[in-house]
């Protein structure tokens, strides 16, 4: 068994000869003769920051998945089932009472407690859209004994079950209380959790390369694992992520067989992979990704709406949805907010961006704005596949409506880090970007932190918008299906004519793995419980 400090060697070395496109794991090799089964995977951005609350850049996200828990999940059919703890519902609605299941332990050996349930859940709720929403009609949160923990409203919140149990944007992962208790506005420097895998700090570095091992304490559910919830068995021994930022290498060290899973393939790179027999190439969840510009409402000049309304009458779907996937059969024009295909899914007010670019309307709004020429600085991020090219279509489409652009080129981490800065643009600040969302994290005014109209406490690019955050209240309020969608209806009209965000159509981004690699999850967020990796 190799010592931790020759295992860190090796692996640095791995993600070396990975980066440089050489072969890997030799015969005579030391992790060739490891008794451990790894997984090595190229996710789509390397990890910079380790705090799932503070952002929520999806491979965040995916690290807080692996090393945290969460009380509640959604499965498949998207309903809320118990991880963590079960709970009960009081008659009037407005008590939840969470018991947690035995067996909960963090990676310390501590047991999880429901302090460390109410320290973690109080810290999500200053982060999240809908957390603040349920948190403005919390009238205590407590733990009454260590397996308990009693969450009382002044009011009946129907979906409270449904936000808690979100799997992404924001899910409200339960750390130890000593961690939990750091601001909301500051990043945890600890990462202990009580999830299936162990996060080793020792051999991480950032943007490069990340590790993670079993947990040989965590106890999964007895359930069948169903996108977050059910048990999450883990028949690995360690999963590593490295950084790939060149597509090709990526696609050949997979097609090598010297890494084992790839989470995102560049569309018109996937008949490389396709004719290999011991590649699988497949769409991980058929709701897809939505891409989405976001202007910051705080700065000039888009803190005139009528600049905002300029800049999305310059922006075409079609022209930025076929630079992206290039195939047909892998986008989808789409002007509805909540998504096309989903309950809420609704187009109104939404033909100025599904009926092409309207250069001459965005020059006549530019003109009544009074617009000066304040270059827009649109941060670029270089190194996701699925973000390289919509700063670059939108750069031309905006320059040609009147617009002065700055496009500025970062890394992905660096853009994530950025886009928290408030300052001025000469301090550092911004006024555009482009990212991407599952379909599922957008899907309802409560999870999708875009429509969030809270200022300083909304998601970056910081609307003040009164008029949404009563439209959500009374989403929140609404007794039935009927009214529900009647109100998600008026919150689409009024993203449209506001400009919250820019929608930009959905699309799909398959994935590709060895088939050695069996029983993955098709679940819109890639976890590494239930996998399999068979000998080749």
């Amino acid at each position: 068994m190799l010592t931790m400090r020759s295992a860190l060697k090796d692996a640095r070395g791995l993600a070396a000869a990975l980066l440089t496109g050489t072969a890997l794991l030799a015969p005579g090799s030391l992790l060739a003769q490891e008794d451990e089964t790894t997984i090595t995977a190229v996710m789509h951005s390397g990890l910079r920051v380790l705090d799932p609350v503070i952002t929520t850049a999806h491979i965040t996200r995916n690290h807080g998945y692996m090393i945290y828990d969460v009380l509640t999940a959604v499965d498949a059919d998207f309903k809320p089932q118990p991880q963590m703890a079960d709970w009960e519902i009081s008659e009037d609605n407005r008590t939840y009472t969470f018991t947690l299941r035995e067996g909960l332990k963090f990676h310390d050996g501590a047991p999880v407690t429901g302090a460390d349930v109410v320290a973690s859940l109080k810290r999500w709720g200053k982060r999240d859209s809908g957390g603040q929403l349920i948190f403005d009609v919390t009238a205590s949160l407590q733990s009454p004994d260590d397996k308990t923990v009693v969450w009382t409203l002044t009011e009946p919140f129907a979906p409270l079950l449904d936000v808690i149990s979100k799997q992404s944007a924001v899910p409200p992962f339960i750390m130890p209380a000593r961690v939990a208790e750091t601001s909301a506005d500051e990043t945890i420097t600890e990462y202990v959790g009580s999830g299936p895998f162990v996060f080793n700090e020792e051999e991480y570095e950032p943007g490069v390369n990340v590790t993670y091992e079993k947990f040989d304490d965590y106890v999964p559910r007895d359930e069948p694992a169903s996108w977050m919830a059910g048990g999450k068995v883990v028949n690995v021994d360690r999963v590593v992520w490295t950084t790939m930022p060149d597509a090709l290498t990526a696609i050949n060290a997979l097609s090598a067989g010297e890494i084992d899973y790839l989470e995102q393939v560049q569309i018109d790179l996937l008949p490389i992979l396709e004719s290999n027999p011991d590649v699988t190439v497949e769409t991980r969840d058929e709701l897809g990704y939505v891409t989405i510009g976001r202007p910051n409402h705080l700065l000039p000049p888009f803190d005139n709406k009528l600049i905002r309304q300029a800049a999305m009458a310059a922006l075409d779907q079609e022209s930025m949805l076929a630079t992206m996937q290039g195939d047909p059969a892998y986008y989808n024009v789409c002007g509805a907010i909540f998504g096309c295909a989903t309950p809420l899914g609704n187009e109104a007010g939404s033909e100025i961006l599904t009926g092409g670019a309207n250069i001459e309307k965005a020059k006549a709004l530019l003109e009544e704005a009074g617009y000066d020429g304040t270059p827009i600085v649109l941060m670029a991020p270089t190194d996701v596949t699925s973000l390289i090219n919509q700063p670059v279509v939108a750069a031309q489409a905006l320059r040609e409506a009147g617009f002065e652009v700055d496009m500025q080129s970062m890394d992905w981490q660096s853009l994530v880090q950025r886009r928290a800065q408030q300052n001025p643009v000469a301090e550092g600040g911004w006024n555009m970007f482009f990212t991407n969302w599952m379909v599922p994290e957008i899907s309802d005014p409560l999870i999708n932190v875009m429509v969030n109209g809270r200022g300083d406490d909304a998601w970056f690019g910081w609307p003040t918008d009164p008029r949404v955050e009563e439209l959500r209240a009374a989403f929140v309020a609404a007794k039935d299906d009927a009214s529900r969608n009647e109100i998600a209806v008026q919150i689409q009209e009024h993203v449209m004519d506001n400009v919250n965000y820019i929608m930009m159509g959905e699309y799909l981004i398959p994935q590709a793995r060895r088939t050695a690699i069996r029983n993955m999850i098709p679940s819109p967020v890639p976890v590494f419980w239930n996998i399999t990796k068979a000998a080749e």
